[in-house]
């Protein structure tokens, strides 16, 4: 028994040390953790002393938090190692975001835009105007009994309207309409590709070819040398050098070959005049550059079959130029199946060869259609071949929608370049109040288009009969008994206009008593039969549609396609500058409406702006 006298006994301060695990013994005891005498125990390093992520909880505790270790205190120095810690890293991370800042405002968004990919696909309804649309809309719910609330694949996604004007004209033409696409920039009538001055302008397809690193192609019915594709591929002083614009368009400039797909018609400007290979030529020299194409790697492709062969998977197709008419296709009134593909079905083709070509890539593909033969017939005045020519750029656009909904990061876009035929949907026909209607049922019996028609009429002189009105000469009865009510629906034809249409030569006149003859039963007006300054409709769908919402000029659809594809054109325009606008043969205009003076109206190929 302890004396009160004596001193209590002071527990000895043990230092740190490390600690072991519990044996069995010691577990049963309820000791757990034992301090060491040992002063070599004091001297074990710091990381074996705190690093509890060696550790289990249960194995390593320390008995006192407060007491002094190198003159700190333990909970002291662990929340200052945990303070130096955190502002160390508060301080990287600012510094990785003024950097990162910095750079993605230099370089960042560019590199996004770059790196991103992205499929293009702009759609031209050439002289396709707002009451065309009408028109169509009208003739499907009559004549197929669609209900009221219809809505064709363009009333779907309609988003604003374009203005249309050239630089040097308030009524464009397709060429300069097509450069303000192309080319981002205002250019006179008959330009392609180049400025005001004359001078070539990077297009958005050589941009998307080059800094993209995108595949290209191109989809019309027309010549693919005509306007509106000439001038996304070449550059010319005027639109009327085809020979020209075709040498461009298998790469022969500084550039190289650019467009990676063509489809449509005008094999002739690719083939030399006197080259004995069956071809047609419209050439006005001997070069063959269906024949270069080939050399240079081009897969080549003239008929229905062939293009019917074609395997899109195929690694080697591309380059690919198919051209389906001498000049340009048939109207879709016209057109055989098994001669002809459609523009749906070349424009089903075209994305599929081109998705394929870029499904491993990071760059994806820049597509130009064009519904060129809509224009053509508003020309001749002639409303049942254009508005057989709406509905198959209908079937395109459903085709290319469908692409869209498989494939986010496309965007569609549906303009046209101008309007054309003054084209209204009434017309009076007498002096009186005029009735309030029009007639889409007069236009579904016709089976052929004004122009073929007139092809078929004018190589039959008119014989001695006629021309004193003979009723029984062999030509009137041709057009009583089979150019009216065959070929045209019209049964209720007057004598006046068989009459007319036996007895006429010409083939603008020709085609206009024609045309009377049809819009007049279907009670539709036409103002010219060239084109208007109205404004056309903007349609588009996919991403980033909605930025083309309200009304813009022209060239803010070629504005959108920069942006979207983080192109260069002035770039590309310092590389072409100097190339050559002038072909070295004469320019040869087209015949309008089939007249061309000194040559005769037979067959002649059309002048359709």
């Amino acid at each position: 028994m302890r004396h009160l006298t004596e001193k209590p006994m002071v527990p000895r301060r043990v230092p740190y040390t490390a600690v072991r695990r519990a044996s069995a013994e010691e577990e049963e005891t309820g000791v757990h953790f034992a301090a060491h005498d040992d002063p070599d125990a004091a001297d074990v390093e710091d990381n074996e002393l705190f690093d509890m992520s060696r550790r289990s909880s249960t194995a390593l505790e320390v008995s006192d938090n407060n007491t002094l270790y190198y003159g700190m205190t333990l909970g002291a120095r662990n929340r200052s190692r945990k303070s130096r810690l955190f502002w160390a890293t508060v301080v990287s991370l600012v510094c990785v975001s003024v950097v990162g800042m910095f750079w993605f405002y230099f370089n960042g968004i560019n590199w996004m835009q770059r790196s991103k990919k992205r499929n293009v696909i702009l759609m031209i309804s050439d002289g396709f105007g707002p009451a065309s649309e009408t028109m169509a809309r009208n003739y499907m719910q009559k004549t197929r009994n669609f209900t009221i609330s219809y809505q064709s694949p363009l009333d779907e996604i309609l988003v604003g309207s374009s203005r249309t004007r050239s630089s040097d004209s308030l009524i464009t033409d397709s060429a300069a309409g097509a450069t303000a696409f192309s080319c981002q920039m205002k250019s006179y009538n008959g330009a392609i590709g180049v400025d005001s001055n004359k001078t070539p302008c990077g297009t958005v397809l050589e941009a998307a070819k080059l800094q993209r690193g995108m595949a290209t192609g191109l989809v019309v019915t027309s010549r693919i040398t005509h306007a509106t594709p000439a001038a996304f591929s070449s550059h010319t002083a005027s639109r009327n050098m085809e020979d020209l614009i075709a040498e461009y368009q298998i790469g022969n400039y500084s550039l190289g070959p650019m467009v990676d797909l063509m489809f449509g018609g005008g094999q002739c400007h690719f083939v030399g005049k006197s080259q004995p290979n069956g071809m047609q030529s419209c050439r006005l020299d001997d070069r063959d550059l269906w024949g270069e194409a080939q050399k240079n790697g081009y897969t080549t492709l003239s008929s229905r079959k062939e293009f019917d062969a074609l395997d899109s998977s195929n690694a080697h197709l591309l380059p690919l130029l198919g051209t389906f008419a001498s000049s340009h296709m048939d109207f879709e009134i016209d057109r055989d199946p098994k001669a002809q593909p459609s523009l749906a079905e070349m424009s089903g083709k075209a994305l599929e060869i081109l998705e394929h070509a870029t499904r491993k890539k990071n760059a994806g593909f820049f597509l130009m259609i064009e519904g060129s033969r809509i224009d053509m017939a508003a020309h001749t005045n002639d409303p049942a071949a254009h508005v057989r020519d709406i509905l198959a750029y209908w079937e395109a656009v459903s085709v290319v929608r469908k692409f869209v909904d498989e494939n986010p990061d496309t965007v569609l876009i549906s303009v046209s370049d101008h309007e054309t035929g003054g084209f209204s949907v009434a017309k009076q026909l007498t002096s009186e109040y005029p009735e309030y209607l029009w007639n889409p049922h007069a236009l579904e019996p016709v089976k052929h288009s004004i122009e073929h028609i007139s092809f078929q009429l004018l190589p039959h002189q008119p014989d001695t009969g006629v021309a004193k009105g003979d009723a029984d000469s062999d030509r009137y009865k041709l057009v009583r008994d089979k150019v009216f009510p065959e070929w045209m629906g019209i049964k209720d034809a007057t004598h006046e206009e068989i009459l007319a249409v036996a007895r006429e030569t010409d083939s603008v006149n020709l085609r206009q008593l024609l045309s009377t003859a049809i819009s007049d039963r279907a009670r539709l007006g036409w103002a010219t039969h060239g084109h208007s300054a109205v404004d056309v409709n903007l349609y588009a769908y996919g991403r980033d549609a909605d930025l083309l919402r309200g009304n813009h000029e022209n060239t803010d659809i070629g504005n959108f396609i920069v942006q979207a594809l983080g192109l260069d054109l002035a770039a590309i325009t310092l590389k072409i500058r100097a190339e050559r606008v002038v072909q070295s043969t004469q320019a040869l205009k087209e015949a309008w409406l089939g007249r061309r003076n000194g040559l005769g109206d037979l067959d002649a190929p059309e002048h359709n702006h």
